[in-house]
């Protein structure tokens, strides 16, 4: 038998397992969505009784090993997440196996976007907006293609109040509430559309301050256990400033990033990484898989110590330049833009403590527009495709002082 053939027997018996235990949760939990349950006796014990399950760890290790160096993009991706769904020793060991998005360049388990982008080269995405149903709709390209049928990685809902906007984030698609399992966060805007700020459902690092305390939050119909922390972290705070030009100039952003130290973007310097979600009823899920790393944990450390200690890092829009012959301003996207909006942005660096203010040249976060309701969305280290996706979602809020 062949490795690849080994390999999908594996997947094929794990996976037979994997669906019969959704069906009976999704039975128990009658009309509504199947609840967030441990996996039953009978399903466990088929499982621990697998010959898949009982492979030495030597042994194991090395299959997981290759799957991991050779499923390396997605679809294919989704071969690793399964053999970390199939028991506890799998899955402690694709944890170790399986390297943070700052190190690898990849994004496999939904904690993924909530860790910095990577270091070498950026993540490129794109967002598909829903004008109807004022949704949006996050994509990792499988190709290089600007967009294609892509991966689906978070979604975004508009919610309109007197005072202010919210855009709830979720891991689901169909489920966008605040109520919902898989809320992540929200951006925020004033009443003008010129101040933003992007909330964190879960403490973006130890010691993290909430802005409403909340002993408890409620998930569907369950009350969570108090010491789950979670609520609204501030992470992010971004303004607009006035546009004294227009529509014929454009607009002005600047992102003060609570949680990140002015020294992550400098050699050496780290970023805060979030290692799990802290809802403890989410583990046992099959298709939601969440895992702390070691490595992860202590560059996690490192840095929040370093962000209350540290400035704050400051992202500002690349300023552009005037073309005489187009008669526009114009910015370098790298062929990863194809037309000209006021919501087209690249951000960097800015060393305000520094004695010129220059801003520096790596790209952190790129978006802009390659059509009708179609838009690319390039990040980097330090930030996360979270916090870039809000960020992005404030591009798209009307802006009355903006000239749009």
């Amino acid at each position: 038998m062949s490795f690849r053939s080994l390999i999908q027997e594996m997947r094929d018996e794990f996976g037979s397992i994997s669906r019969h235990s959704l069906r009976s949760r999704s039975h128990r939990g009658g009309g509504g969505a199947p609840r967030v349950a441990a996996v039953g006796p009978a399903e466990a014990a088929a499982m621990q009784q697998s010959c898949w399950a009982q492979l030495p760890p030597e042994l194991l290790r090395e299959v997981l090993v290759r799957i991991e160096e050779s499923e390396v993009w997605w679809p294919s991706r989704r071969d690793v997440v399964a053999c970390a769904g199939v028991c506890r020793s799998w899955r402690g060991i694709t944890k170790e196996i399986v390297r943070v998005p700052e190190a690898s360049g990849k994004l496999t388990f939904p904690i993924s976007l909530k860790q910095p982008g990577p270091r070498d080269g950026t993540l490129k995405c794109f967002i598909r907006r829903n004008r109807t149903t004022q949704t949006y709709y996050l994509y990792i390209g499988l190709t290089e293609a600007l967009a294609d049928d892509g991966k689906f990685l978070l979604a975004a809902r508009k919610c309109r109040k007197p005072t202010c906007t919210d855009y709830l984030i979720s891991l689901d698609m169909s489920d966008m509430s605040k109520g919902s399992n898989t809320y992540i966060g929200k951006l925020r805007s004033n009443f003008l559309g010129t101040k933003f700020t992007v909330y964190d459902a879960h403490p973006p690092y130890d010691g993290a301050v909430v802005s409403k305390s909340r002993s408890a939050r409620v998930v569907g119909l369950n009350q969570v256990s108090p010491r789950v922390p979670a609520g609204n972290y501030p992470v992010s705070h971004i303004s607009y400033e006035l546009n004294v030009l227009g529509a014929r100039g454009p607009r002005r952003m600047n992102c003060i990033m609570d949680s990140i130290p002015t020294s992550a973007v400098q050699e050496g310097g780290k970023a805060p990484t979030q290692t799990e979600f802290p809802l403890s009823g989410l583990d046992s899920f099959p298709s939601i898989s969440f895992f702390r790393s070691k490595s992860a944990r202590i560059d996690s450390a490192t840095s929040q110590l370093s962000t209350q200690k540290e400035e704050k890092l400051v992202l500002k829009n690349k300023s552009p330049r005037w073309h005489e012959q187009l008669q526009c301003w114009c910015l370098n996207f790298r062929g990863r833009v194809t037309v000209a909006s006021v919501k087209n942005f690249q951000l960097v660096a800015s060393d305000e403590n520094g004695p010129t203010n220059q801003e520096q040249d790596k790209v952190i976060l790129q978006f802009g527009k390659i059509g009708k309701d179609l838009f690319t969305m390039d990040y980097r280290y330090p930030i996360s495709a979270f916090q870039s996706f809000a960020i992005c979602l404030s591009s798209f809020d009307t802006k009355i002082a903006c000239a749009g």
